[in-house]
């Protein structure tokens, strides 16, 4: 019953609106937390996406420059628009007929537009119209009336990065009017509509890391791929080039999310191809997504790479303090994402999860024992410093030093590790509960998180953009990530000293009626014969002993702002004996282990 009211208190609780208690048997659970894993996007930040900039490998647009994007798609399709008496004319043959002076900058033109249609075209998002019609009988002739207009239409999609890349083609002059299932309507600048017949569709997967599109254009006939994906997923697929790689980390420092774009043209006949052998596989009865996968990637070969895109997520309010506090009260953070390793570690240093004047130990890449043997010696003679480690590398040295590895991450202030698939997440979160024995907590938004909350101790989900499949898999719900500071400072805290003053209570309750009828029976021969009668007994476990002792609920050793001005009081509730600390002192990482 105390559990139950420790639940309520939560979710009555005016400063952490719509909190959600999903169970009512560990909120104590909240008050001894020693590690926390959090997720990055949608978690530490808002998952509200914004596009910040373009590269074309010779050239970069950011957002002070995106009025020379969209000067260059206007007269590009101006320029189409004014040779479009000709049959199947397009923006290439005449550009090769100019003198070498213009050549240059009209193959920058031609780029930008070939770059901003690809980004138009290779997504899953879908148009959204509100009506405005006032009656029913009026709905159809209103729809008719607003189907291009730009202030009532909504884009909706799966992913945010996806609905700011579409509205950011739509401020340069490009804009998505119109999708479904089979076709996909543009509007450009001069108000032209252009139609695209969708004929293949491959969706982004946690696998493939990547999404792809086959269109044909209506007007000219021309079937094209368009591909687009992160850049270990594309890197191999796209031709050669010197400038992708370089370009991703100096984007990635910025703290941007970054997508490869890339494009093949096919023929008629290269498409049928492909068709059957893609509908054969798809018909396959054994090994079906093996041979689906197989025929797609005879497609992905030598493509042709258009752009790179960065957009920006910005954090959620009050991270950086609410960070801060956690460490405070003795909560060591370790944040698991999918993201690149240098957007991670600028997400953790803007978070101030890392402290701009704390050192930071990259893990390098490994890929067998011995580079996992000399990085974790490397690791080992650095002192209170964070550690940034990819998912492939944490994987080989879980392989061949899982106890040597885990005991060191104990020792670190703050943890990141990036390109980590959601079965390592949850792998992590085991190895720490069994080498540490302390008591662990997962946050998350997605999906993808869900693995991780499941198998910490406590896991609380946030009612994020990517869904509620977090939220309704954890503990715990909360809105903001903020609100997990007064979620453990106060109430965590708090349940958990109640919880063993009730629990001090039981025993010593029990221990009276047991030993007085324990008396009473030896007195008596041993005759089973009860000290209590009836509702005496039924009385003294609920009535006399349990309504009194049960405004134990209520009491509160500090106020909650005096908790949340001091989190150091959490430390005391985590403290155990010596014999279960760690000790980095007796590791010794020698050749012959």
């Amino acid at each position: 019953m105390g559990k139950a009211v420790y639940g309520w208190m939560m979710m009555k609780d005016e400063n952490i609106p719509g909190t959600v208690v999903r169970t009512s048997t560990i909120p104590e659970e909240l008050g001894r937390l020693v590690y926390l894993l959090t997720d990055k996007t949608g978690t530490l930040t808002q998952n509200e996406m914004v596009f910040k900039r373009l590269h074309l490998g010779t050239v970069s647009y950011g957002a002070d420059t995106m009025d020379e994007i969209q000067s260059h798609v206007r007269d590009s399709y101006s320029q189409m628009q004014s040779q479009a008496g000709g049959n199947n004319t397009g923006s290439t043959p005449p550009r090769k007929a100019q003198s070498s002076a213009p050549k240059v900058r009209k193959s920058v033109s031609s780029r930008i537009h070939e770059a901003v249609k690809a980004v138009v075209l290779c997504h899953n998002v879908t148009p959204v119209y509100e009506s405005r019609a006032g009656v029913t009988g009026e709905t159809e002739f209103a729809e008719a009336d607003q189907d291009f207009s730009d202030e009532n239409r909504t884009y909706q999609a799966s992913s945010p990065d996806e609905v700011a890349l579409v509205q950011w083609t739509e401020s340069v002059g490009l804009t998505l009017v119109s999708r479904d299932l089979t076709s996909m309507q543009l509007k450009t600048p001069s108000g032209q509509v252009l139609s695209f017949c969708i004929l293949q569709l491959f969706p982004f997967t946690s696998e493939s890391k990547r999404m792809g599109i086959i269109v044909r254009d209506e007007s000219t006939a021309e079937i094209t791929f368009y591909m687009k994906g992160a850049d270990v997923a594309m890197s191999p697929i796209v031709q050669y080039n010197d400038w992708l790689e370089e370009e991703c980390g100096n984007m990635a420092r910025e703290g941007l999310r970054t997508l490869v774009v890339a494009k093949k043209a096919l023929t008629e006949e290269q498409y049928q191809d492909f068709e059957s052998r893609y509908t054969q596989a798809k018909l396959s009865m054994h090994d079906r997504s093996l041979k689906v996968a197989a025929v797609v990637e005879s497609l992905e070969r030598e493509m042709e790479l258009l752009c790179l895109t960065g957009v920006e997520d910005q954090l959620q309010a009050d991270v950086r303090p609410t960070l801060e506090m956690l460490r405070n009260a003795g909560i060591k953070i370790w944040m698991l994402t999918g993201d690149k390793l240098e957007t991670a570690t600028c997400i953790a240093k803007s978070s101030h999860l890392v402290s701009r004047t704390q050192d930071i130990h990259i893990f390098r890449q490994v890929t067998n024992r011995g580079e996992a043997h000399l990085e974790l010696n490397a690791f080992r003679r650095k002192h209170d410093c964070a550690l940034v480690i990819s998912g492939d590398s944490l994987e080989v040295c879980l392989k061949y030093y899982e106890h040597e590895f885990v005991e060191l991450a104990c020792q670190c202030p703050a943890v990141v590790c990036c390109r980590c698939s959601p079965t390592q997440k949850a792998h992590i979160v085991t190895l720490l509960q069994q080498h540490t024995g302390r008591r662990t907590c997962a946050i998350g938004d997605g999906g993808n998180d869900v693995s991780m909350i499941q198998a910490a101790d406590c896991g609380i989900g946030i009612e994020g953009k990517e869904g509620k499949q977090a939220s309704l898999a954890a503990d715990f719900s909360i809105r903001q990530f903020r609100h997990i500071g007064r979620l453990l400072m106060v109430h965590g805290r708090n349940s958990y000293k109640r919880s063993a003053a009730l629990g001090q209570f039981v025993m010593h309750r029990g221990l009276i009626i047991s030993t007085m009828q324990a008396v009473f029976s030896s007195v008596f021969y041993f005759a089973s014969v009860p000290l209590y009668q009836g509702f005496l007994m039924v009385g003294y476990a609920t009535i006399y002993t349990m309504f009194p002792v049960f405004s134990l609920v209520l009491d509160q050793d500090v106020k909650p702002e005096m908790a949340m001005l001091y989190p150091e009081l959490y430390k005391d509730l985590t403290k155990v004996w010596a014999s279960g600390r760690l000790s980095a002192s007796r590791l010794a990482l020698t050749p012959g282990i």
